[in-house]
């Protein structure tokens, strides 16, 4: 998809990276410039003893690159990096806007000497702004500030931690798409441009629908505990044998007569209570707690037959373990076998963007600086 088209990426921890991956991932030669003492995501598990060049989360993305080490402390260095950029068409950086600047390495001033450049930049929290400096990082900028945490759970209640990379990697899809764009814009007007987003803004859009309607109405529902959801067919529940899935029943009147014929309680067809959306939305915590009961009483695989046999949309809620070993991920091709260096492979993550007439193949995860010498030659 991409191949022809070269990439230069001066990004550590996620973010970055995470747009670099999925480019390289796509075909493009993306060209990973580390400090001498490398991306600190190398180095993410040795406080825990382990002795590797890279952790497997690191392998997700980073896959597919050139490694190049430099040091853009020195003069020298800088020119080398300037000489670089000169052959790219996308320049990614997360690096911190005040740490640029120190380098030279500011918007203005890349895009004044290279205006063809795709200059593709992640921040915690934007360009402007009296706190634009503040360290954010996923946990920070994209979960708890943008109010998706707090959004999450009850009032009066903590937010759990955000799994780790989920905020970077939404940013990074954030950021490789507005690249496409602007790669695209080129194609018709020759010119470069800044692309730019933050965790701040991502993480805002993607709470989107309860924030406008937070903006258009003064207020919103705030989020209820299981047990007192007002949509009880929307609502996850648990089945005998520890595993639990999630009913999908958005339309409430159409999906209510596959689900009690599912759950075999023909009863409940008669029960005034039950009888509308309207009557179940007031008596939804009685029907909350006796479908807990129903499902109980049978493991997770009965109610898998019985929801098919009636057209009952739900979903299971998987572990991680789980999604592993799940037989629609696979077949869907979430899961694809990396080369590494040493011929061998290993099973990866795959990108969550499929194009017809292109085989996605990731390449190997290349070593800190192994390509510094091939790469710097050909400038």
């Amino acid at each position: 998809m991409l191949h022809g088209t070269r990439v230069v990426e001066l990004a550590i921890w996620v973010a970055g990276p995470a747009a670099g991956g999925l480019l390289a991932d796509w075909g493009a030669d993306v060209i990973k410039v580390e400090p001498p003492t490398g991306d600190p995501m190398r180095r993410m598990f040795g406080s825990i003893g382990v002795e590797r060049d890279a952790v497997p989360p690191y392998d997700l993305d980073n896959r597919g690159k050139r490694c190049v080490q430099l040091d853009l402390t020195n003069e020298a260095g800088r020119q080398t990096f300037d000489a670089l950029l000169a052959t790219a068409d996308v320049f990614i950086t997360n690096l911190r806007i005040d740490a640029l600047a120190r380098l030279g390495l500011e918007p203005t001033a890349v895009r004044a000497k290279h205006p063809r450049l795709i200059y593709s930049l992640v921040t915690g929290y934007g360009m402007v702004g009296p706190e634009r400096d503040r360290a954010g990082y996923d946990v920070g900028a994209f979960w708890a500030r943008s109010s998706l945490a707090h959004s999450t759970v009850p009032p009066g209640q903590l937010p759990p931690a955000l799994r780790s990379g989920a905020g970077d990697h939404a940013t990074g899809a954030t950021l490789a798409a507005g690249i496409l764009a602007a790669l695209y814009n080129r194609e018709k007007t020759g010119e470069g441009r800044l692309v730019h987003t933050s965790l701040l803004r991502t993480g805002i859009y993607m709470n989107g629908w309860d924030i406008s309607i937070r903006q258009h109405f003064g207020r919103i529902a705030s989020t209820k505990p299981r047990t007192t959801m007002n949509a009880p067919l929307i609502n996850c529940y648990a089945t005998a044998d520890g595993r639990a899935f999630w009913l999908l029943g958005l339309e409430s009147d159409r999906h209510w007569p596959g689900l009690v014929r599912a759950i075999d309680k023909p009863e409940l067809a008669d029960d005034p209570r039950f009888a509308t959306a309207g009557t179940r939305l007031k008596a939804s915590e009685a029907l909350i707690a006796f479908l807990d009961e129903v499902f109980l009483s049978q493991p997770y695989a009965h109610w898998v037959s019985q929801f098919d046999a009636e057209d009952v949309w739900f979903a299971p809620i998987n572990s991680i373990a789980d999604v592993l070993e799940d037989p629609q991920a696979i077949a869907s091709g979430a899961f694809i076998d990396v080369p590494t260096d040493t011929a061998t492979m290993n099973r990866s993550v795959a990108s969550p963007v499929d194009f017809s007439d292109f085989e996605l193949r990731p390449g190997p995860v290349r070593a800190l600086g192994a390509d510094t010498e091939e790469v710097l030659s050909s400038l």
